[in-house]
C-alpha cells in the first residue's frame, strides 16, 4: 500500500496548530503524525505551507457538479439542508474522490406554499426538465401543518436516508413574502421531539430573532442560519447559549439577502480560476430581498456568540449558479465566510474551527474534521498561513480526499 509523507508544512489539527511537522497517509487515512517520513514514501513539500484538514461547509443544496468545484476549493465535505443525497443515494458520490462527500436532511419539513417556495420565479421548477426520466424514487416532501403530520413525516424521513432532521422555521418576511405559510410551535415542538426520540440531530432554518426563539423553545439542536431582522440583544444571546445550540450564520447568505453581491470574492484570481461563467455570473449577483438590513448587525450578533461560547458553524447557504439565489459559490463562499467570521473578530483560528472540527463535533462526524492519527486524510494545503492571515486559506497548493489527491485544473 502506498504511503505519501507530507513534510515540511505547519499543520493546523482542526483545534490547534501543531507546528511544523510531518503527516503520513497510508490507505485513505492519517496513518502517523510527526517523524520521519517512512522510506519508499512519496514525498509532498509543504515547505512554506500550512495543512489544514479538509473544510466542512454546514449550509448547502448541492449535486455532484456542485460538491466537484467545492472540492477545487479544499471543501471536502458538504452539509445539505434540503435534497436528495440522503443515505440510499450518495454511493456513486461516497465512493468518488473527484468530489467533496455529503450528508444530507432530505427535504425540510415546512407547510405547503411555505418556506422555500417562495425563493422561486413562476414557472420555475428545481431539479431535471420537465418530462425528464426518473432516475429514482421521487423525493420525500415532508409537508406539516399539524403536530401529528409532522410526527408521521419523522420516521419516513430517517428511514429514506436523512441524516439528520430539517424543520423551516419562516413567514417570509426576510424574504419579502410576509404571511407566508410556517409551522406553528405546536408542531415544531412535536416534530422536533419525535426526531430526538429516534436519537436524530435536529436544524432548524430560522432567519428572524422570533423564528429563531420558537427553535429554541422546541429544544433544536442547531440553527441553520442567524438572525437578520434585528441587532441582538442580551437577552437572545444567553437564551442561544444556555440552549447549547449551534449556529451556522451564514454570514454570505446574510449579506446577499442585504443585496451585497460576491463580485469582490468574484475577482479575486484565485476564485475566478476555479469557477465557469454561470457560477462567476451567480457570485457576482444577490438574492437582495431584505436591502433594510445591516450587516454591522450580523457581524456585532456572531462576536457576541463566539464571545458567549456558542459553537459556530461555516456554513454557505451555496445552491445553483443562477442570478436569483445569487452572491455564492460552493467552495468558494467558504473562504468567504471565514473572511465575514474573522470581520466579525474571530480569530483566524476561531474561524477554521468553525470549518473543521467544530462542524465535524456538532454533526457526529467522528471520523473527519481534524488531523490526527486513524482520522480520513481530508486535506487542504494552502500556500502561507491562514491562522494568522484568513485570506491565505484561498492559496490552495493541494487537496486530498481520502489520502487521494485532486488533480490540478487544466491552466
Amino acid at each position: 500500500m502506498s504511503m505519501t509523507a507530507i513534510t515540511g508544512a505547519r499543520v493546523f489539527d482542526g483545534e490547534k496548530t501543531l507546528g511544523v511537522t510531518t503527516v503520513l497517509i497510508e490507505g485513505g487515512r492519517i496513518a502517523s503524525i510527526g517523524g520521519n517520513a517512512p522510506g519508499g514514501s512519496e514525498i509532498v513539500d509543504g515547505s512554506g505551507a500550512t495543512l489544514l484538514p479538509g473544510l466542512i461547509d454546514a449550509h448547502v443544496h448541492t449535486s455532484r457538479d456542485a460538491l466537484a468545484l467545492a472540492l477545487r476549493f479544499g471543501v471536502t465535505t458538504e452539509l445539505e439542508m434540503q435534497g436528495t443525497n440522503t443515505r440510499d443515494n450518495r454511493a456513486h458520490i461516497s465512493e468518488d474522490d473527484a468530489v467533496a462527500d455529503v450528508r444530507s436532511s432530505g427535504f425540510g419539513i415546512t407547510p405547503p406554499g411555505g418556506h422555500p417556495s417562495e425563493l422561486f420565479p413562476e414557472g420555475f421548477r428545481p431539479g431535471p426538465p420537465a418530462g425528464a426520466k426518473p432516475t429514482g424514487p421521487s423525493p420525500l416532501m415532508p409537508f406539516s401543518t399539524t403536530p401529528e403530520e409532522a410526527v408521521a413525516f419523522i420516521l419516513q424521513l430517517i428511514e429514506r436516508g436523512s441524516d439528520y432532521i430539517k424543520f423551516m422555521v419562516d413567514d417570509g418576511s426576510i424574504e419579502g413574502h410576509p404571511g407566508l405559510p410556517m409551522l406553528d410551535q405546536a408542531t415544531l415542538n412535536a416534530g422536533v421531539a419525535e426526531a430526538k426520540k429516534h436519537g436524530m440531530l435536529t436544524i432548524a432554518h430560522a432567519l428572524t430573532a422570533d423564528a429563531t426563539r420558537m427553535a429554541i423553545e422546541a429544544g433544536i439542536d442547531g440553527m441553520a442560519h442567524l438572525f437578520m431582522d434585528q441587532p441582538h440583544t442580551d437577552e437572545i444571546i444567553e437564551l442561544i447559549t444556555n440552549a447549547g445550540v449551534f449556529v451556522a450564520p451564514c454570514v454570505v447568505l446574510n449579506a446577499s439577502m442585504m443585496g451585497i453581491t460576491g463580485s469582490d470574492l468574484a475577482d479575486d484570481p484565485r476564485v475566478a480560476s476555479r469557477l465557469d461563467s454561470d457560477w462567476d455570473k451567480a457570485l457576482r449577483s444577490a438574492f437582495g430581498h431584505y436591502p433594510q438590513g445591516k450587516i454591522e448587525d450580523v457581524l456585532a450578533t456572531v462576536k457576541a456568540l463566539a464571545d458567549a461560547g456558542v459553537d459556530l458553524l461555516a456554513g454557505t447557504d451555496a445552491s445553483l449558479p443562477l442570478p436569483f439565489l445569487g452572491g455564492l459559490a460552493h467552495g468558494a463562499s467558504v473562504h468567504h465566510e471565514l473572511q465575514y467570521l474573522v470581520r466579525a473578530g474571530l480569530t483566524p483560528a476561531q474561524a477554521l474551527r468553525a470549518a473543521t472540527a467544530t462542524t465535524a463535533r456538532r454533526f457526529g462526524l467522528e471520523d473527519r474534521g481534524r488531523i490526527a492519527e486513524g482520522m480520513r486524510a481530508d486535506l487542504l494545503l494552502v500556500d502561507g498561513d491562514p491562522t494568522t492571515t484568513i485570506a491565505d486559506s484561498l492559496n490552495t497548493r493541494a487537496v486530498w480526499r481520502r489520502g487521494t489527491r485532486l488533480a490540478p485544473l487544466p491552466q
